[in-house]
């Protein structure tokens, strides 16, 4: 697949002297549906807040050709980049096609978006049709399921042609099928867009994880497919608190990662 690489080096977030990300290098190649997981504090979702300009940070981070560090949130947005936060931002008193009108700045002002309308830009049409919420388009957003507000929140990205989306914890709080249908949908989005995924679920990173980085004291610590991930020594170390153990079945270092 074409499309833009994003290249992280040496990326350092501080706060008041607490080092959040120490040096943090990473390589997500166009197409990758990659997670990013470690346990409370290890500096994932400021990671995230530095890509996007929410947080300072030193080193470098590059989307394609284009340098990120420094530039505004909605220029970075620009560049095609969007996020999601651990609590979906959507209207609750506008339907769901308002919404995606609003996002993909379809250009009607306030009064034209209360009335009804004939014709769906095909963009905003094939953004309903891919979350499944074309059945839902004159619904309220305040009235959606948990899970269907995150995957609105998700075609309001689609919508804007946002080429590398960062969700935060996408399915914290949903039921077993929501989790289902998300991963469904983030493998489809992963097609011809580049998907990192903030996730403690360790379930369903097992399930649709292509690629996973584990993060610990704002560092790497580990990278690699899963398999690669949970078999490793320094993800067991680290998590398990022991220096030598007995080989462990490897789903349980991760899931006693995501514990500590």
């Amino acid at each position: 697949m074409s499309g833009e690489q994003l290249t992280v080096r040496g990326l350092r977030v501080t706060f008041d002297g607490f080092t959040a990300v120490d040096g943090v290098d990473l390589d997500i190649h166009p197409g990758d549906l990659r997670f990013l997981i470690g346990p409370n504090g290890a500096g994932k979702t400021t990671l995230v807040d530095a890509v996007t300009g929410l947080v300072k940070a030193t080193g470098s981070v590059r989307f394609g050709d284009q340098d990120l560090l420094g530039r505004p949130v909605h220029k970075i947005a620009r560049m095609g980049i969007g996020r999601t936060f651990q609590t979906a931002t959507v209207f609750d008193r506008l339907t769901v096609l308002q919404n995606l009108d609003i996002a993909a700045g379809a250009g009607r002002g306030p009064w034209t978006m209360l009335r009804p309308r004939k014709n769906i830009p095909e963009p905003v049409a094939k953004a309903l049709e891919t979350t499944g919420l074309t059945h839902l388009r004159d619904r309220l957003a305040g009235t959606l399921a948990h899970g269907q507000k995150q995957w609105l929140e998700i075609g309001m990205l689609l919508v804007q042609d946002v080429r590398l989306l960062l969700l935060d914890e996408p399915v914290a709080g949903m039921s077993h099928d929501e989790r289902e249908a998300t991963g469904t949908l983030l493998q489809h989005i992963s097609a011809d867009r580049t998907v990192v995924v903030i996730e403690h679920d360790m379930d369903f990173m097992r399930s649709y994880a292509r690629s996973v980085s584990v993060l610990h004291a704002g560092k790497v610590l580990s990278e690699g497919t899963v398999a690669e991930v949970q078999a490793d020594t320094r993800v067991q170390e680290v998590y398990l608190g022991r220096t030598t153990q007995p080989d462990p079945a490897p789903a349980t270092a991760v899931a006693v990662a995501e514990e500590a």
